[in-house]
């Protein structure tokens, strides 16, 4: 069995590398695209390019904007990792109606593209690498350990929090940039995982979760949090905050507690091994394979091919490409009047759009 990832071997990210090594343990070949491969590429020649057909298409949602042609024709079932569905999800939806399956990472998205007309969606979680994690035990040196970006404005209660916990108790270098093995290197050597989420999104089961639980540390996180919809319950699997003031407390409760401590990190790796691994992620997309049967269910494979180029438009225009997105309306203009206003339209909306981010950028560097 083959796999296409719609993306260049130098592309592929953590999450995305761990998934394509637990279905190569399962014997699936994981097929790449060529380092020159242009962003509107047709699927059908990428499919033929590869040593053998693939079962499977997926984009895996990274930094390589491509959204081949062909994908409403072509006989393969496909599907879209929707990772950070919680951002631009009505750009996600739209975009996700040109694949049979998309993959949402968390809880009560999938409905929401049920609802807008997709029959195909599918919900996943986060998940962690037991190959990096389930390692013999090592002296755990640092009280907190803290891995993941704090530089950014929706990151500021996470600096401001890891800022005051440095203070008091024992962290690695959280400010630095760690390698994913790196990462596991940190959980490994740490008592407690304080999880602090992103500003904009701070109920998040983040991958961040997932890894400090599989590496056997007390996850202390917020409430509410997506990880009940996963199976967790607070004060079993991990210990839950309500407000950043008491997590100092409960880290100096824990640090003095190690039976506590212990226990609830056993549950939480426990419960990550068994049910929330990359090999479980594997596993499910198999499933989706084998269930596909010959059916698709990407609702654009009904469109006519003036809506669909309007979706890559859009799609382009939104990751910057502007060049492929007047490649996409010059061909609507040639078909279409209301379909080339309207692309115009959306190409006007994004070049403004840049216009303003560059604008504010210039300004916040003065």
């Amino acid at each position: 069995m083959n796999i296409l990832y719609l993306c260049r071997q130098k592309d592929v990210g953590w999450g995305q590398a761990a998934l394509a090594r637990a279905l190569e343990r399962r014997g699936v070949r994981i097929s790449c695209l060529e380092d020159n491969s242009r962003l509107d590429s047709d699927i059908r020649t990428l499919a033929a390019a590869c040593s053998e057909r693939p079962s499977l298409i997926l984009h895996p949602e990274l930094n390589f904007p491509i959204l081949p042609h062909g994908l409403t024709e072509i006989d393969i079932p496909t599907a879209c990792l929707q990772i950070d569905t919680y951002a631009y999800t009505r750009r996600r939806i739209r975009w996700s109606m040109l694949f049979d399956y998309p993959i949402v990472y968390h809880p009560g998205y999938r409905e929401r593209f049920l609802q807008a007309g997709h029959p195909g969606a599918v919900e996943f979680f986060h998940a962690a690498d037991r190959k990096l994690f389930d390692r013999p035990p090592r002296e755990r040196i640092f009280d907190i350990g803290a891995v993941g970006r704090t530089h950014a404005k929706i990151q500021e209660t996470r600096r401001r929090v890891l800022t005051a916990l440095s203070a008091r108790f024992k962290l690695n270098d959280w400010q630095r940039y760690y390698a994913f093995e790196e990462m596991a290197d940190v959980y490994l050597a740490s008592k407690i995982v304080v999880n602090v989420l992103r500003d904009d999104y701070p109920e998040d089961a983040n991958m961040r979760a997932f890894e400090a639980m599989a590496a056997g540390c007390l996850l202390i996180s917020r409430m509410p949090t997506e990880l009940t919809a996963a199976g967790f319950q607070e004060g079993v699997h991990f210990v839950p905050y309500r407000d950043e003031s008491e997590i100092p407390d409960l880290v100096a409760k824990y640090l003095t507690d190690d039976g506590a401590r212990q226990r609830i990190a056993d549950a939480g790796r426990e419960k990550v091994f068994g049910e929330h691994t990359y090999d479980c992620r594997a596993e499910q997309l198999l499933q989706i394979i084998e269930r596909s049967n010959g059916k698709f269910f990407a609702p654009a494979r009904q469109w006519p091919q003036d809506r669909v180029r309007l979706l890559h438009l859009d799609y382009y225009t939104a990751n910057g490409n502007l060049g492929y997105a007047g490649n996409e309306l010059m061909h609507i203009s040639s078909r279409n009047l209301w379909a080339t206003a309207r692309g115009g339209a959306i190409m006007a909306r994004g070049i403004a759009s840049r216009a303003r981010y560059r604008l504010a950028s210039l300004a916040g560097n003065k």
